[in-house]
């Protein structure tokens, strides 16, 4: 074994990672950052990299229900937790409630910042599900859009909250019955 050999295998890492509901075992070095783990180890190329300074927001993913900038995480800091990234949100061929509000309600042009604004909004939703289109619009501001203004961005994450609430209303309304 040279030297050089025995340095590289010591700057590499196993890491036993959980993502989207499946563990994947990767090997990669401690400092490797979480989005480029998501990208180009286990090829889930939906969070997309911006400003890699934490900024854009188009690599928000949620570790353990919370949106998380992926480019300001090592991979290794997300071992043990719950990872989600955008391919999470559809059912093979079937979009997610808040994805479709989103095509409904033109709140995407590009794409490229709409999946960090889905894993944004899905976690928002989660922890805040009667929220006000102001608390909406404050939270959006976290992520940069160039092309949408955001308006219709708020308008489909507004949708889909209204959505989801009815949805609760009317399951537990068919319980008491």
């Amino acid at each position: 074994m040279t030297e050089e050999t025995a340095l590289s295998e010591r700057e590499l890492q196993l890491l036993v990672l959980d993502v989207n509901g499946e563990q994947h075992e990767v090997i990669t070095e401690p400092r490797r950052t979480l989005v480029d783990v998501l990208r180009h180890e286990l090829l889930l190329t939906g969070t997309h990299v911006g400003c890699e300074h934490g900024i854009c927001g188009a690599c928000t993913v949620l570790v353990d229900d919370r949106p998380v900038r992926a480019c300001l995480m090592f991979a290794a800091q997300a071992e043990g937790a719950r990872i989600r990234t955008v391919e999470s949100l559809s059912r093979g061929d079937e979009l997610s409630d808040l994805q479709r509000a989103f095509s409904e309600h033109h709140g995407l042009q590009c794409g490229f910042c709409t999946p960090g604004f889905l894993m944004l909004a899905e976690g928002f939703l989660a922890e805040r599900p009667e929220a006000t289109k102001d608390e909406i619009r404050e939270v959006v501001a976290a992520n940069l859009c160039r092309c949408t203004g955001y308006q219709t961005i708020v308008e489909a994450i507004d949708g889909c909250a209204k959505d989801r609430r009815r949805a609760c209303a009317n399951l537990c309304d068919s319980k008491e019955k």
